[in-house]
């Protein structure tokens, strides 16, 4: 079982290191927000050049931001400088609360603005010059392309249809958030694999996180989910996926339980088509010790299931 873990720490040292025992762990990536470290592109790159096999990827870097070439560039950039394969592109269209709210730019037509990126990154990533007026983006590289030394794959934060079908036609797969195996068997898998195969690409990824937690109190353990999940419901696509998933908050869908509960629940997600786990284990307790050894058990299952 394909099984990563949440990357980032407060320091790049601290990154390194959370790179290097997950790797030591037998974990097979980490997935990066898009504000740890402020950009966690040069922690990933300096995390990449001290360890060997571990995916290092970003889930997810924002499109609206960042212009598809600059977006390509660094990440051609970082990934010269891992100096190994591993690193991997998760983008994604964000939210209007935060590219309108926070950051004061336009939000209109979300897809057809994602799916133009896209079309625009993969190209410059396979090294290709793109000379284009689109509709959303525009680019005329000259020359202007990084070449990247090792492939660099793309996945997509992909919750709805319209999004899943442009994740299927133009890239390697999807990354998700609060997507539970009920969703995904219904919703996104159906979609993804039709548009993959139609577009007469490989065997899309579904890398599929949840929070995770081993712990004997279901109740305590999904209390300690929610203190740390909040807010997720009050995103239209976040919460049409955990309606779809059939819950009514995002600690709804972590998994958790005693070690054969927890189990029986990733094995769920690989059942569906799942190709990669990722888990973020989450402290259950009413102290520091509880917490502490409930993130031991939720780790030395999740390593272990990695090594079998």
């Amino acid at each position: 079982m394909r099984i990563g873990l949440t990357g980032g720490a407060t320091t790049v040292d601290k990154i390194v290191a959370q790179a290097q025992q997950a790797e030591a762990d037998g974990f097979s990536a980490l997935w990066y927000a898009s504000a740890v470290a402020g950009d966690p592109l040069v922690a990933m790159a300096i995390a990449g050049r001290a360890t060997s096999s571990i995916e290092l990827g970003t889930a997810v870097l924002q499109t609206y931001p960042c212009h598809p070439l600059l977006q390509a560039n660094r990440v051609a950039a970082a990934s010269n400088a891992m100096g190994r394969p591993g690193l991997t592109l998760g983008v994604g269209a964000s939210h209007e609360s935060v590219v309108r709210g926070v950051l004061g730019l336009p939000y209109e037509h979300p897809v057809a603005n994602a799916e133009e990126y896209l079309r625009i990154v993969t190209a410059l990533l396979r090294g290709e010059d793109v000379d284009l007026d689109g509709k959303h983006w525009s680019v005329h590289t000259h020359g202007r392309v990084v070449t990247v030394d090792h492939s660099v794959p793309v996945l997509v934060a992909a919750l709805g249809p319209r999004m899943v079908h442009v994740a299927g036609t133009h890239t390697d797969g999807v990354v998700l958030w609060m997507a539970s195996a009920k969703a995904i068997e219904k919703r996104i898998g159906p979609t993804l694999f039709a548009t993959a195969a139609a577009a007469g690409r490989p065997s899309p990824r579904i890398v599929a996180g949840l929070p995770v937690a081993v712990h004997p109190d279901l109740s305590e353990a999904r209390e300690a989910v929610a203190a740390t999940a909040g807010g997720y419901e009050d995103e239209a696509n976040y919460r049409r996926i955990i309606d779809e998933g059939g819950g009514s908050s995002a600690a709804d869908l972590a998994i958790v339980g005693d070690e054969e509960e927890v189990r029986a629940g990733l094995q769920r997600l690989i059942d569906v088509g799942v190709t990669d786990v990722w888990a973020q284990p989450v402290a259950v307790g009413a102290d520091r010790d509880d917490r502490r050894v409930s993130l031991q058990r939720t780790r030395a299952l999740l390593s272990q299931l990695t090594r079998e």
